[in-house]
């Protein structure tokens, strides 16, 4: 049995030592062989370089993927998943806020129920601002009500699955990843973990408000039609609204007379209708430019190095 550790760093140089040591202490004495694979996401300081260091310290335990930019995160998880050869494969951050302790507990339970494929850790309790609490509690109650797919609240990327799990994400040719819609959508039995989030070892958090915001648009887009539906229905009922005033115009003419036209009105008017315009163009385009995006075909990351065993491959 050997579980591969998926890990992908953005400006982590101070904390990618750390958790190779954590990761060790976690699974010492325990009877799981395990393996890191570090994705290096276009990091601008000097994370690629502690990375290395790991490697030539620890090649037999360590593998390095280095992107030749910045993808993201969704591309950095895909880099890994593609790399790794575990029997179970972990996604894990480097913060340390995510610990390795406990992915020695979900791959014991995953042996001991053979029932499911994918422990999933979520957060009972979050540690984090009214806003941010907000947003993410508007976005699964909106989510799960437009979705054919479940999106369990406050379930995270921190979970190990078995390798027909790794092979079915890879399998899927998308461009414009979101994984948690996509461990939603190919199904899976999956165990909900409760766990309480560390504090950041090091480094500041990825996320903000805007960012959450951004992630879940993609969401939004990528596993559900329901915003074109909704510029349908907003269509029809402006729709409907027209033809009732102007009915009213034509009632109100006959039996008062021609009124004076109304300045305000007019204007009023054009500037509701030319917003509801450009906010069903600004849909369709949202949808376009991925379909833009995605016929292009270009991969989802370049390698750029893949420093594994006593070897070094480089993407000329």
């Amino acid at each position: 049995m050997k579980v591969t550790l998926v890990v992908p760093c953005y400006n982590e140089e101070k904390n990618v030592a750390l958790f190779y040591e954590v990761a060790e202490a976690a699974f010492q004495n325990k009877k799981i062989e395990y393996d890191i694979v570090f994705v290096n996401d276009g990091s601008k300081d000097n994370t690629y370089k502690e990375l290395k260091a790991l490697f030539t310290a620890h090649s037999d335990k360590v593998s390095v993927i280095n992107l030749s930019r910045n993808f993201g995160k969704e591309a950095a998880i895909l880099a890994g998943l593609k790399r790794a050869s575990g029997d179970y494969i972990a996604l894990v951050d480097a913060d340390l806020q995510q610990r390795p302790e406990i992915v020695v507990d979900m791959v014991n339970y995953l042996e001991e129920h053979e029932e499911y494929d994918v422990v999933a850790a979520y957060q009972e309790h979050r540690i984090e601002g009214k806003l941010m609490s907000g947003v993410k509690k508007m976005f699964y109650s909106l989510i799960n009500k437009v979705c054919d797919i479940e999106f369990y609240a406050g379930a995270s990327d921190f979970r190990t699955f078995r390798r027909t799990v790794a092979e079915a994400l890879i399998n899927m040719p998308e461009y414009h990843r979101f994984s948690k819609g996509l461990f939603s959508w190919i199904g899976f039995n999956t165990h909900y973990l409760p766990y309480v989030a560390e504090e950041r070892n090091a480094g500041e958090t990825k996320w903000s408000v805007k960012k959450l915001m951004k992630y879940a648009l993609e969401g939004f887009m990528s596993f559900t039609t329901m915003p074109l539906r909704f510029a349908t229905y907003l269509g029809m009922i402006v729709s409907v609204c027209a033809v009732l005033y102007m009915l009213f115009v034509i009632i109100k003419t006959l039996v008062f007379g021609e009124a004076v036209p109304g300045y305000p009105t007019i204007v009023t008017l054009i500037l509701f209708l030319s917003g509801v315009q450009l906010l069903i163009l600004g849909i369709l385009g949202e949808y376009l430019a991925r379909i833009y995006v995605q016929g292009k075909g270009r991969p989802v990351y370049i390698e750029k190095e893949f420093l594994h065993g006593s070897k070094e491959e480089s993407e000329k």
